[in-house]
């Protein structure tokens, strides 16, 4: 077993929150081309949810332990079963029925971790199974993002480290909001969730401004050779912005999730003083403005008199009375608890909440409390039956999220 988290990492990845109290702080062989199926529509006809908040009796089981500062938990989508699990610290460890079964990746002599830096963000390719290819998201020593490329060993148990290549770096002006997240959306474009730059307020005006990577979300193709190519049909591959950005108006994206089956696109978006938010829109439509900072989730923030037309509000929020930093979950496509299915799962870092609330219904909604667990969930994940997991920072366990009942 691997010792806990150290003290120093707990205390400070409590700045995820960013509330008030925020601070600034001074080649391998070529890949064989494939091409992206496009944006995904919007469907009419979303699955059928039979998501029952009243009747489910919400738990945590623990699944695996001994993690440092355990940041997220995923699956390769290559039919192996296993999980992987990246610790803040810069590990990714390999779990095979709820025991380590060894480290899949070491980046720990790139990054410094502690408050919202290190290792944040790991994204296997939609066909990892042939290519071996998956792609990570860091803090470097200097404090700046990194998204590099890897490619795993055959048989997937190991990273090959020499085969490191950045494709993205995007400066940090201060040592927070650095968003982290990356997935791979239903159209096999590489998504990634960028924080504004930190501090407190947005202080440079990153979340409205298109001359800029921060507060976007980016979206990129990660097959076109050369590092990266822009998709023919992002929003400002002709000018006007950014060709990377996909859409814009987020304050931290700590963790988003696609729901293929609907073709919508989860987001959890940390608030500043008052409101934490969940988004859902369609996959597939671009140029969206969620809004910060010109409101914080359903009010006006930088005045008290905002015009709210064009922007996405909450499909979903609630106030800081209950917590005070989203984490951005799943929803929930799994086999084994009927309660829970078309349910998207999120909780709260600070309060250690979790809510549920119908994939299906018309935003926006009232999230449902389903458990207090005090926990500090730094995320969620699935595996590749679609059964739902959450990350414990503190403890540094993987626990399932079961259905008791």
């Amino acid at each position: 077993m691997k010792r806990f988290a150290s003290s120093l990492a707990v205390v400070l990845l409590v700045l995820l929150v960013g509330c008030a109290e925020d601070e600034p702080v001074a080649p391998t062989d070529p890949e064989p081309q494939r091409t992206p199926t496009g944006s995904s529509p919007r469907r009419a006809d979303p699955p059928p949810s039979s998501f029952r908040p009243a009747e489910l009796t919400l738990e945590l089981e623990p699944y695996a332990a001994g993690f440092e500062a355990p940041l997220l938990v995923t699956h390769a989508g290559d039919g192996g079963d296993l999980v992987f699990v990246v610790e803040q610290v810069g590990r990714i460890e390999i779990v095979d029925d709820g025991e380590v079964a060894g480290t899949f990746l070491d980046v720990t002599d790139l990054t410094e971790p502690g408050g919202e830096q290190g290792l944040l963000g790991l994204a296997f390719h939609p066909d990892y199974e042939r290519n071996r290819r998956f792609f990570i998201n860091y803090t470097d020593t200097a404090g700046d993002t990194i998204v590099a490329a890897y490619r795993a060993s055959r048989d997937g148990t190991r990273a090959d480290e020499a085969s490191a290549r950045t494709i993205l770096k995007v400066d940090q002006p201060y040592s927070n909001h650095n968003g982290g997240h990356l997935a791979f959306g239903p159209d096999g474009y590489l998504y990634i969730g960028m924080g504004d730059g930190g501090s407190a307020g947005d202080p440079q005006g990153n979340g409205q401004s298109l001359d800029t990577h921060l507060g976007k979300m980016l979206r990129i193709d990660v097959d076109a050779g050369g590092g990266y190519g822009i998709p023919n049909d992002n929003p400002f591959v002709d000018g006007g912005g950014l060709p990377e950005i996909w859409a814009y108006g987020l304050r931290n994206p700590w963790r988003f999730s696609f729901d293929e089956p609907a073709g919508t696109l989860w987001i959890g978006d940390v608030g500043q003083d008052e409101l934490e938010e969940i988004n859902r829109v369609s996959a597939g439509e671009p140029r969206l403005n969620y809004g910060w900072d010109l409101m914080e989730g359903s009010r006006c923030y930088s005045s008290g008199d905002c015009d709210p037309s064009g922007l996405v509000l909450p499909f979903t929020e609630y106030e800081h009375d209950h917590g005070c930093s989203i984490t951005g979950g799943f929803v929930y496509r799994g086999a084994k608890f009927d309660n829970m299915r078309g349910g998207y799962f999120f909780s709260d870092y600070c309060s250690g909440n979790i809510w549920g609330v119908d994939a299906t219904a018309r935003g926006p909604v009232e999230p449902n409390l389903l458990l207090a667990s005090e926990r500090p969930i730094s995320s969620f994940g699935v595996d590749e039956d679609g059964e739902l997991y959450v990350t414990d920072i503190s403890s540094g366990e993987v626990l399932r999220v079961v259905d008791a009942g």
